[in-house]
């Protein structure tokens, strides 16, 4: 299985899913402890700020922030759940995790993908570049940007509320 939740949440998180692997999608000198329980080789730390595009001073999501996520992803042998973690837990961990749920279920429908997202999550509010950049490196076509617009912003938080979304 696959949780998601924000940094504030996240040791409380592993704990509680028995997880073997994290991901951390953070702005460069984020105060980060990798859980203890998390082997050094099953976290994966992908710097970025949750920008769209280009900004003075920034780092925007890249290829290689994707490409590497997906091949994380793909070298999970899912008998224990990962933990996929921003500073809130609403945009950067939530196309992370639709980006995953994607590369890992090559069949499943991006609208299924995204409904399932929206209903786990209703302040789910996808990184739109990293969601973009996925959907040209998956060959889908479109389709995952189309379906995260579909499902739209999602409810106003401070900080999401840790949730699960299955991949297939």
């Amino acid at each position: 299985m696959l949780f998601v939740c924000p940094l504030s949440r996240l040791e409380e998180t592993v704990a509680r899913t028995r997880a073997e692997r994290v991901v951390s999608l953070l702005a460069a000198g984020t105060a980060l402890v990798r859980p203890a329980a998390i082997e050094p080789r099953h976290h994966l730390l992908l710097s970025m700020h949750d920008i769209a595009g280009p900004q003075a001073e920034m780092t925007p999501p890249g290829q290689e922030h994707v490409e590497r996520l997906i091949a994380f992803a793909r070298d999970w042998r899912r008998t224990r759940p990962t933990v996929v973690h921003c500073y809130a837990g609403i945009s950067r961990s939530t196309a992370a995790a639709y980006i995953i749920a994607a590369a890992l279920a090559p069949d499943r429908d991006e609208r299924d993908i995204a409904r399932a997202l929206r209903l786990a999550s209703p302040s789910a509010t996808p990184n739109p570049r990293l969601v973009a950049l996925a959907d040209d490196l998956l060959a889908r076509n479109g389709r995952m940007v189309a379906a995260v617009a579909e499902i739209g912003r999602g409810a106003e938080a401070y900080e999401g509320t840790p949730f699960e979304l299955a991949i297939g």
